[in-house]
């Protein structure tokens, strides 16, 4: 478990060029969208939030034991990064929304938490929450963004299909198989499956 991820670690505090390129790219843009979602979605700071906790995690590469997911790892920084930012613009964190707090994501969420009944099992509605972010984070950033549009943002199909520059009918598809993707991963992290996205299996526009 993490085998790829240790070995990346490992290269790049042996000074390999090619792995920080590779760390680069594998993680920038999982961390600009993780970091976009809680902060308003200002790109400017999204984008140096995620700079900074790259930077960051680099100068404590030899603290990562490989125990959890590399950007598991990297959210922790992430998230210093962010609340760093709040205390200096006397930015109030309350004020942004989460994924997990929309009505539909609730709905999920609510009707996912009774699979995690039993002593053994059981999930917090706030662990089951982070779990749909991680999701979400992990998606490719067309797949993340679509959904977040239509059940964070509320926009209509045709609205995502004239963002993405897509036909109504290729938008649908596209969010058809960004549901599939995202109960995958979830299914992986929860070992689960996740409830569909209310009405998630009716066109609209």
């Amino acid at each position: 478990m993490n085998l790829g991820d240790r070995s990346l670690v490992k290269r790049m505090l042996a000074g390999q060029e090619r792995a920080f390129d590779e760390f680069f790219e594998a993680y920038f843009q999982s961390l600009y969208r993780f970091a976009l979602s809680r902060l308003n979605h200002d790109e400017d700071v999204a984008e140096e939030v995620a700079q900074a906790t790259l930077c960051n995690a680099i100068a404590k590469l030899d603290t990562y034991r490989g125990e959890a997911a590399l950007f598991t790892w990297l959210c922790t920084f992430c998230r210093h990064e962010i609340s760093a930012y709040f205390r200096k613009n006397k930015v109030a964190a309350g004020r942004i929304d989460l994924i997990e707090d929309t009505p539909e994501v609730r709905a999920a969420l609510e009707s996912a938490g009774e699979m995690f009944d039993g002593p053994e099992t059981a999930l917090s509605r706030s662990e089951v929450g982070r779990l749909v972010q991680v999701a979400l984070d992990r998606l490719p950033a067309h797949y993340g963004d679509a959904l977040e549009w239509k059940y964070l943002d509320g926009l209509s199909v045709k609205e995502i299909a004239s963002r993405l520059d897509l036909s109504p009918k290729a938008a649908e598809s596209m969010l058809t198989r960004a549901r599939d993707a995202f109960r995958d991963v979830f299914s992986t992290l929860t070992r689960a499956p996740l409830p569909r996205f209310p009405g998630s299996m009716e066109p609209s526009s």
